[in-house]
């Protein structure tokens, strides 16, 4: 079993920066993104970048129930907890592109957008699952991991309806327009047979976007331009209780998680109990 503080703890005492330098040679780290992304599932499951391709995917097997692909959400998902979605960033003020899938307070099972594999990936039947936002920032023109933050949906997003009732309605004023042949699909709409010909299909994506975590919480976060490399993560109080005692003893010894107070997505002038968990090089 793993879960975040295993992972922060992985990285804290191996902070890798310069993460395709790092992960040169191997299959699938073409870019920062996928190195990103192999980094994180890296230290999830507390391995390093000795092991082969083979070994790395027998070890990811052991710790994963689900591992993702670009067009649906999440990345992956840890076996019997949470999703994790990852994201890379040249700015620490840039909009995180998340396409067609609006953000998310939690992972649901019912959600279209997700997979039948993901759906049945863990041996009990799940209906929801806690969902973990990883940012990197990676500046312009460099290799370098400059920072990784780590945020639950329910600190970030707000609840799935405010969401989509957006959606919904796009998808119904659509409906609406009058001499249009519609099918079924998982985006806004789609739309056959547009011109007199009959030739031409109209497809109507929502491409969602949401302020950078970094942003969000800049108040709360501590970055500094100066250190070589900084991790920040959110969690409501309750998640972080739930996690082994051992796993928070480590990260609380070490002086990196601190008590705040963050707004509620979903009422402003709420503010719900959460830890912030900071470290830097």
């Amino acid at each position: 079993m793993t879960n975040l503080l295993v992972a922060i703890k992985n990285i804290i005492e191996n902070p890798v920066n310069e993460l395709v330098e790092y992960y040169k040679g191997t299959n699938r780290a073409n870019n920062m993104g996928d190195a990103l992304e192999k980094y994180v599932k890296d230290a999830f499951c507390g391995i390093d970048n000795t092991l082969s391709d083979i070994e790395r995917d027998k070890q990811y097997s052991q710790y994963f129930s689900y591992l993702g692909n670009t067009n649906n959400p999440p990345d992956l998902i840890l076996k019997n907890g949470d999703a994790v979605e990852v994201k890379k960033n040249e700015s620490l003020n840039s909009a995180i592109a998340l396409n067609s899938s609006y953000p998310k307070s939690k992972l649901c099972a019912d959600d279209s957008r997700i997979t039948v594999d993901c759906k049945n990936c863990e041996d009990e039947p799940w209906a929801e699952k806690d969902i973990i936002y990883v940012i990197g920032y990676n500046p312009k023109n460099t290799k370098q991991l400059k920072s990784i933050c780590f945020v639950y949906g329910d600190c970030y997003a707000a609840r799935k309806e405010v969401y989509a009732q957006f959606a919904d309605k796009i998808s119904q004023g659509i409906q609406e327009i009058e001499g249009i042949e519609l099918v079924a699909t998982n985006e806004l709409a789609k739309v056959k047979k547009v011109d007199p010909l009959g030739i031409t299909d109209l497809r109507v994506r929502g491409m969602w976007h949401i302020d950078s975590p970094m942003k969000v919480f800049k108040d709360i976060f501590a970055i500094n331009n100066l250190a070589e490399f900084s991790l920040n993560a959110i969690l409501l109080d309750e998640k972080y209780n739930l996690f082994p005692e051992s796993d928070r003893l480590f990260l609380e010894q070490i002086g990196v998680v601190k008590d705040i107070e963050i707004k509620s997505p979903n009422n402003p002038a709420k503010l719900l109990k959460a830890k912030l968990i900071s470290y830097e090089k």
